[in-house]
């Protein structure tokens, strides 16, 4: 069955660019394309899209308040929602994943990284830009004097591949990234991700990299 995605952009221009290349996919179609918040709010309900594709600046609503009404705390039947926007600022990273986005991308991205985070929010996994993710790591970050805490450890000692995917997201690599440099799959990556999660009790990628850092991990 197909990924059914929306969209909403202000811009004509990125409204088609997004169109074309996820309609590209053989596993996704775009079921509707709209420019501004309020537009986005009431189509997602009516459609019920497994992804919605939000930009930050639009008319009417914004996508971060829209991201809050689709699927924030409270909402009953949460959509998946991704962000996706030119303005790489750390107030809008925090309030989007706050807000409950299951993604945060830049639109200079790939369009393989675009195609990957759209693959994860439709399967409640969550992906954010490796800029963003190695940005961030500075506020998620510990004394490594800490790195013995309890809340740190993980609930049973990771693998030596699990360790080498961690080193790799650390970096702010992509899934693809790391399966070329490991000489995997994409989808033993994913599994493998997925073990680590359970492992540190963790929800995504930037905490994945964080316990990395703060424990010493990369050093």
């Amino acid at each position: 069955m197909s990924i059914r995605v929306l969209i909403a952009d202000d811009q004509e221009m990125m409204r088609s660019a997004f169109r074309m290349i996820l309609d590209s996919q053989p596993d996704m179609e775009v079921i509707a394309a709209v420019e501004d918040g309020r537009a986005a709010v009431d189509e997602a309900r009516r459609l019920r899209p497994d992804v919605c594709l939000l930009d930050i600046r639009m008319p009417k609503l914004d996508g971060l308040e829209a991201t809050r009404l689709l699927a924030g705390p409270g909402v009953l039947n949460p959509l998946n929602v991704l962000i996706a926007t030119t303005f790489d600022l750390d107030e809008y990273v925090y309030r989007a994943l706050r807000n409950g986005a299951y993604g945060f991308l830049l639109k200079d991205m790939s369009p393989a990284l675009l195609v990957e985070a759209v693959r994860a929010a439709a399967a409640g996994a969550t992906l954010i830009a490796p800029t963003v993710t190695t940005r961030l790591l500075s506020h998620f970050a510990l004394d490594r004097s800490d790195a013995t805490t309890p809340d740190t450890a993980p609930s049973e000692p990771l693998t030596d591949r699990e360790l080498d995917v961690v080193r790799q997201v650390a970096q702010g690599r992509t899934n693809s990234e790391i399966a070329a440099g490991l000489y995997v799959t994409q989808a033993t990556v994913k599994t493998h991700l997925a073990n680590v999660q359970r492992k540190l009790t963790v929800r995504n990628r930037v905490e994945i990299a964080a316990w990395a850092w703060r424990t010493g991990l990369c050093s």
